[in-house]
């Protein structure tokens, strides 16, 4: 687990600048949005096909799953390989920090990187919005089971397999909305609903409040590319420096939650979506504000 999350943290902080920098910088978000909607495709198709390769024929269970497990990992090193081999076989531009779009009409952007309002808000928000986003899939069969509305944990996980989709088709509606509406605009519109979303799982009654639940992941979806992109504008030779610094922010996904658990233990599932509502209010505050650059004093 620790090569994987090593992994992802460098993939995160390497290749999320680099497709932002690749071209106009007013399309960023929506380049960004464009690719990381593929990831939604694979967090809902790779439980699918790990599931038929692990479980897909019960009569050879027991010892035989591990083969399985063992097998789908050696699947997984091949085709990383493979497209590492094309990344270093592939001629791709590379981007110099000098030559990053900096602030007003220097070429680098010269203010210190913590004075940058657009992107220390960047930081805030992103560590709320991936709190949100990983306590509510978290507390999700919680919520449902608990409704009392007859909902098992069974069909409480096939309601969750519907929310990854709907977050799927959320980032690729996004990215096409954002030819017609800015980006930050975007999100900030998608932040009010959710915490009007929100308050309907607290305080809603039947079926409905799980819809409303549902219905969150597809407007949370554009969130994180989004944060992202709007964050590392402008910081031309800091832009390596301040990715890292906001990709290290979703730690916010690992220490918000136990907030979440305590209130549910304490208050009740429903009351402890009180804090996906607030943290999505900081995102609201982000889109519309927060995201402005401020012109050098």
């Amino acid at each position: 687990m620790f090569i994987l999350a090593c992994g992802l943290t460098f993939l995160e902080t390497a290749a999320n600048p680099y497709i932002t920098v690749l071209g106009n910088p007013e399309t960023a978000a929506f380049r960004l949005n464009l690719s990381q909607s593929f990831n939604g495709v694979g967090s809902f198709l790779g439980p699918v096909i790990g599931g038929a390769l692990f479980f897909g024929d019960q009569e050879t269970a027991g010892a035989a799953e591990l083969g399985n497990v063992k097998f789908v990992y050696i699947i997984i090193a091949v085709i990383v390989l493979a497209v590492a081999f094309l990344f270093v076989r592939v001629n791709m531009p590379e981007v110099k920090d000098e030559e990053l779009p900096g602030e007003g009409s220097s070429p680098v952007a010269d203010k210190p990187l913590f004075s940058q309002p657009h992107f220390v808000w960047a930081i805030v928000s992103q560590f709320f919005y991936v709190a949100a986003q990983v306590g509510i899939a978290a507390l999700f069969i919680n919520y449902c089971t608990e409704k009392g509305l007859g909902i098992d944990s069974e069909r409480a996980a096939y309601l969750l397999s519907a929310s990854l989709v709907l977050f799927t088709i959320g980032r690729f509606a996004g990215t096409a909305l954002m030819k017609k509406i800015a980006p930050a605009r975007l999100m900030a519109i998608y932040a009010a609903v959710n915490v009007a979303l929100c308050a309907m799982v607290i305080w809603g009654e039947g079926m409905p409040s799980v819809y409303a639940l549902m219905a969150i992941f597809f407007f949370e979806s554009i969130m994180f590319p989004t944060i992202f992109a709007l964050g590392i504008r402008g910081l031309g030779a800091h832009t390596k420096r301040g990715s890292s610094f906001i990709i290290m922010s979703i730690v916010g996904g690992a220490l918000v939650p136990y907030a979440m658990g305590w209130l549910a233990e304490n208050y009740g599932t429903p009351f402890s979506y009180t804090i996906p509502m607030a943290c999505f209010a900081v995102v609201f505050f982000y889109g519309l504000a927060g995201h402005k650059l401020k012109s050098r004093s």
